[in-house]
């Protein structure tokens, strides 16, 4: 496909190219062809609006989109305002000729990989990228601002690849088969379920879509399976409702034989299944302990896209719940400014630490405090090493008291609440009045909440109570100035970015109207 790919007169190094697919093997093929002939790549969410890709395409002056039919609608409608793009190619196209789009050629994948069958390799072979070449484009999510291009080196990536199997060397091997569910277009699931695989020579499985998670796993038969905390919740959600259902199996749970229940559960998900691996926000404590009770092995995972994105990583060896475990050893970290309690801003230097924005020195200069990239999370460590993530630096709600509040530890507490869908702790003001006030926004679980009235979906203003007293009562156990003093329960549930971070600027004032 390289070889196919150069009719398009690529310039290695100054040319990026963009992928706007969702997973599958093309998406690997066409990453590999043009990245390993020194093409950056710059990966799309498929489900972006017309203004984001428009804003991506520009800013990274990508000249060719590899893409499906179902996007060229909107290809056609933006083309006009991309003059850098020359070429689109389509991979579900068929074999018929392809018309111009906007006056750009417009390729089928199929047939460009038939008109290149039988040469040798020779663009491949002649173009290969230096470890410090760009492979990845990887723009930030935009809850803050414009997207930030992050610019991703083939090192970044290979190191990132390789401390992360060096951490959790015990339990990763080469006959292991890793189930794809995430995007691969990114970071986190593009590290650990393209690159990581891919070093250590693991099967890829693809799962058909989202919908048919449970089915995909019964007829694949994974080994490793990598989730965001919200699909993992959903998991053990459904498995926690099967064994409240089941006398055995709770009573077994309850006098902490909940591995026996455990080894069910394993079997009713492939019967290979020997660990999950969670990341890409932070994953509810609830959920990591009832796995924990049945014997399910997690590795917990934090990072951010500019590291590539992996900082550290729990094993099953030292898992210790509500950390993030400790470092990868090919990497060194420090906390800035720490306060009187050791928490300060996480920062981190080696070779998984980005080149920079594409084109943005001024956003460059401000992640780094000199050699150190700031992660923008407050954090603690231990006297073992342990990680631990405090809060957003920028989220921080600080009161009157001058007290510190981290907005996570009191999510974490609310959530542990069967009731309670999804939950957001931020600051708010009052008037002209000093310090910022403790607030929530929740989503209760609408179908528990009928299923406890008979079916029935009480009131809004009956719910509206019921929450606030259930906040009261899990946040007991907090310091009184870290409760929740306004509460607000709306009917949707939160609004997310493609990875399922909830999208904290998009609620930043909604506690002040």
């Amino acid at each position: 496909m390289a070889e196919a790919f150069s009719r398009f007169d690529l310039k290695p190094g100054s040319e990026p190219v963009a992928i706007i697919l969702d997973n599958g093997p093309e998406w690997i093929e066409i990453y590999l062809a043009n990245a390993a002939t020194g093409v950056a790549v710059v990966p799309l969410d498929p489900k972006l609006r017309a203004s984001e890709v428009t804003y991506i395409l520009n800013d990274s002056e990508a000249v060719a989109v590899f893409t499906d039919t179902r996007h060229l609608a909107l290809l056609e409608n933006i083309l006009p305002d991309l003059p850098a793009v020359r070429a689109i190619v389509v991979t579900d196209g068929g074999s018929e000729p392809l018309a111009p789009i906007a006056g750009r050629p417009c390729y089928d994948y199929e047939t460009l990989r038939e008109s290149v069958r039988g040469q040798p390799p020779a663009w491949y072979a002649s173009h290969i990228p230096a470890p410090q070449d760009v492979a990845s484009i990887i723009y930030t999510s935009g809850t803050t601002g414009k997207p930030k291009g992050a610019m991703l080196t083939h090192l970044n990536f290979c190191s990132d690849a390789l401390g992360s199997l060096e951490a959790i060397s015990d339990i990763v091997t080469s006959k292991d088969d890793f189930l794809v569910v995430l995007p691969l277009f990114h970071a986190f699931s593009f590290t650990a379920n393209f690159v990581v695989p891919l070093v250590k020579g693991c099967g890829m499985y693809f799962v058909e879509s989202l919908r048919t998670i449970g089915d995909d796993i019964k007829t694949l038969r994974p080994s490793v399976f990598i989730a965001v905390p919200l699909l993992a919740e959903k998991l053990f959600d459904k498995i926690d409702d099967k064994i409240k259902r089941s006398v055995v199996a709770r009573c077994l749970v309850k006098v902490g034989l909940g591995r026996l229940v455990g080894k069910k559960v394993l079997r009713s998900l492939g019967g290979r299944l020997r660990f999950l691996i969670v990341g890409g926000a932070p994953c509810p404590l609830h959920v990591l302990e009832g796995f924990s009770r049945l014997g399910v092995p997690i590795v917990e995972g934090y990072g951010l896209t500019e590291c590539s994105p992996v900082v550290s990583i729990t094993n099953t060896r030292q898992a210790r719940i509500g950390t993030i475990g400790k470092k990868l050893p090919n990497i060194e970290i420090r906390l800035a400014d720490a306060d009187e309690m050791g928490v300060g801003e996480l920062q981190v230097r080696g070779p998984i630490v980005m080149k920079g924005y594409l084109k943005n020195i001024a956003a460059t200069r401000e992640a780094f405090d000199g050699e150190w990239l700031r992660t923008g999370d407050l954090a603690s460590i231990d006297a073992d090493g342990f990680l631990t993530i405090r809060g957003r630096k920028k989220a921080l709600i600080v009161n009157r008291e001058g007290k510190n509040i981290y907005p996570e530890e009191v999510e974490n507490v609310i959530a542990r609440d069967p009731l309670i869908a999804d939950v957001i702790v931020l600051g708010y003001t009052v008037g002209q009045v000093p310090g910022e006030r403790v607030g929530t926004i929740i989503s209760p679980d609408w179908e528990a909440l009928a299923a406890a009235h008979n079916g029935t979906e009480p009131p809004l203003q009956e719910v509206e109570v019921l929450v606030r007293e259930r906040v009261r009562k899990q946040c007991a156990s907090l310091a009184d100035y870290k409760h929740p003093r306004k509460v607000i329960v709306q009917r949707e549930p939160l609004e997310r970015t493609s990875i399922q971070k909830v999208r904290r600027c998009a609620y930043q004032d909604k506690l002040n109207e």
